[in-house]
């Protein structure tokens, strides 16, 4: 039997991955096998030493502590490009919303006194304000293409944009799904010197906390749009209101209200709507379910943030997963106790990411206690599973 806590209200679509007789999924309950979480701090959280794995159903991961999983050999996964198409639709409409002055013009209608024929000259007399500009004669640049980044500079392609992007560690699938006509760019500072509007879709860590600072606003084209439904403080909004006051940007764009935005005429700011939609919250659910319930049942991972991506067919009568501290002679130490119990191995595999390496192991026989005690003793290993 295992255990799945819920930290947040996770759609019934994904629950319904352990839905069988093999699975206890709760939101209250004690020593979990897994968790599931949306947008619940982990960061303060007593992990139970039965954790093995925690499943984000969204992409970002900031509220989960990565390196303290990684330590106790928990697997963390998350849902990339579960919810792409929902903060890519987020995205056009924050570009049309600021390229039409939309907000500030549907303010200013709702606002409108008098009888009909007075409010028609209002009209008449006040449109003038809130011209904007069409978007195929404008620049957009896209900083990340990973699943969100790829979707919003295809429909922007679409649209009749000129578009740029700039992703150092673009993988190779994401290059087969991306628009021939994106051009590329080869830094930061290139793509924004290129631009109209700019749209970022990267994590925050400490390599892109505050990438738009003054100097990039500064030396952006004067009238841009910065577009963050990324995180937060990607964007120095110090740096932003004082780009929107000078008028060297034309509106800040965003998903994170905050009281120094709050009443800027020409912010528009979201309640973090970017994956807020039925589809998106099914979408994320259901992927993370999958991932947990293979990993849990047969040690394949997918999707995984500490964790190299392993999957393998079942072989052999037993299955060992070992998680361990990426180390020279790992593997033939953990095949050392194997022999010693006369088990022989059938097919395996041994991958490695960040100091952290993962073996999937088949074998003829059954795995005895003593086995799986010898490689839960062996200096480095942090989680042996018997599956």
């Amino acid at each position: 039997m295992y255990k799945i806590l819920t930290l947040n209200n996770i759609s019934p679509k994904g629950l319904d991955q352990f839905g069988h007789e093999h699975y206890e999924v709760a939101s209250e309950m004690s020593q979990p096998d897994a968790i599931m979480v949306r947008s619940a701090n982990m960061h303060d959280m007593d992990i139970p030493g039965s954790l093995k794995a925690v499943g984000r159903a969204g992409a970002g991961v900031n509220n989960i502590p990565i390196d303290a999983m990684s330590e106790r050999g928990v697997a963390v996964f998350n849902a990339p490009g579960a919810n792409a198409n929902a903060v890519k639709e987020m995205v056009l409409a924050g570009m049309l919303l600021a390229a039409r002055n939309i907000p500030q013009a549907w303010d200013y209608a709702r606002q409108l006194e008098g009888d009909d024929a007075s409010v028609h000259k209002q009209v008449e007399a006040g449109k003038k304000k809130y011209a904007g500009f069409e978007l195929p004669s404008r620049t957009l640049g896209v900083v990340g293409l990973g699943a969100i980044g790829v979707q919003v500079a295809n429909a922007a392609r679409l649209l009749g944009m000129r578009v740029v992007g700039y992703d150092p560690h673009m993988t190779v699938n994401r290059a087969w799904q991306l628009n021939a006509g994106v051009e590329q760019a080869v830094s930061v500072d290139d793509l924004l010197n290129r631009c109209d509007m700019v749209t970022f879709h990267i994590p925050l860590n400490d390599h892109t906390r505050h990438l738009i600072n003054s100097d990039r606003l500064h030396n952006m084209k004067r009238g841009s749009v910065v577009l963050n439904f990324a995180r937060d403080e990607i964007v120095d909004e110090q740096a932003v209101l004082a780009a929107l006051a000078s008028g060297q940007l034309h509106a800040y764009v965003c998903d994170f209200p905050s009281n120094g935005l709050k009443g800027q005429d020409r912010v528009i700011a979201l309640p973090h709507l970017g994956a807020s939609t039925s589809e998106a919250e099914e979408n994320c659910a259901i992927m993370v379910g999958e991932q947990l319930r293979d990993y849990l049942e047969n040690g394949n991972v997918r999707n995984s943030v500490n964790l190299p991506e392993v999957i393998l067919p079942r072989a052999g009568k037993s299955r060992l997963a070992v998680m361990n501290r990426n180390r020279p002679d790992m593997v033939g130490q953990i095949s050392h106790v194997l022999g010693q119990s006369n088990i022989n191995i059938v097919h395996m595999v041994n991958e490695s990411r960040n100091g952290i390496a993962y073996n999937l192991i088949d074998v003829e026989d059954e795995i005895d206690e003593e086995a799986a005690r010898g490689i839960a003793g062996i200096d480095g290993v942090l989680r042996v599973r018997v599956l």
